[in-house]
């Protein structure tokens, strides 16, 4: 199968689902749908939530596409590049509408980002994390608001520093990353279709003002991801460039 990025609207939520035939790794292209997708969304009056999702099975995302990663020349290019996941923490940051994480697997670097930007977020046990930047000579600096946001300095510091060590699930959730952890992928459906539109019919004026208030201190993060863009873009070039 091809890269896609689908849209579908769903009475007063929208589901936003994307894959990658490489573990649904994330290159520029696909960044760039993504952070256009949730912009979008906010001219939909109707739309109170989003439900995010990737395609199929175990893995949810597997981060910065690797091969785009290795063909970095410049310092552009790799600022450009990484700049892409702040663009889209950043429009799920902005989003009025509640953003609700499917995370079906394993998330990697920039997949862990994505799911902290997630308002809230629901996975099944097969849902393992791990930050793996350090081990490839770069760092996870662009999503560690977020991640830090969620798990603490403490739960961000035991996974950057640990890059080759996967937190299960159930670690993951301890931390506060995910609210409910579910045995099959069944169970994680079932479960997230009943919450999305239970939750997408409350009031759109209160949805908008709870999700003000949940991002309440991140008002720096523009200049704050440009400049950690600009640290992963720097040492992507010097690993990377041919």
């Amino acid at each position: 199968m091809e890269e896609y990025l689908n849209i579908e609207m769903r009475g007063n939520y929208a589901v936003i689902e994307f894959f990658h035939p490489s573990h649904n790794s994330l290159h520029s292209w696909l960044l760039d749908k993504l952070s256009k997708a949730i912009n979008d969304l906010e001219k939909e009056k109707s739309i109170n939530c989003i439900l995010l999702k990737s395609g199929g099975n175990r893995t949810f995302c597997a981060g910065a596409n690797f091969d785009e990663m290795k063909s970095i020349s410049n310092f552009d290019e790799g600022k450009k590049f990484f700049s892409g996941f702040g663009k889209v923490i950043q429009s799920m940051k902005k989003s009025s509408k509640i953003i609700v994480g499917r995370i079906q697997g394993k998330a990697v670097g920039g997949g862990v980002g994505i799911i902290a930007a997630c308002d809230i977020a629901f996975a099944t046990k097969f849902a393992s994390i791990r930050l793996s930047e350090l081990s490839i000579g770069i760092g996870p600096f662009v999503i560690e608001p977020a991640v830090t946001r969620k798990l603490g300095i403490s739960g961000f510091s035991e996974l950057t520093l640990k890059p080759l060590e996967w937190k299960d699930a159930l670690w993951v959730k301890n931390k506060g990353l995910f609210s409910e952890v579910f045995e099959t992928t069944e169970l994680l459906d079932e479960y997230v279709e009943k919450y999305i539109k239970a939750l997408s019919s409350y009031s759109p004026v209160a949805i908008r003002e709870i999700k003000r208030m949940l991002w309440h201190g991140t008002e720096n993060w523009d200049s704050l991801m440009e400049k950690r863009a600009e640290i992963s873009g720097e040492l992507a070039m010097k690993n990377y460039r041919s």
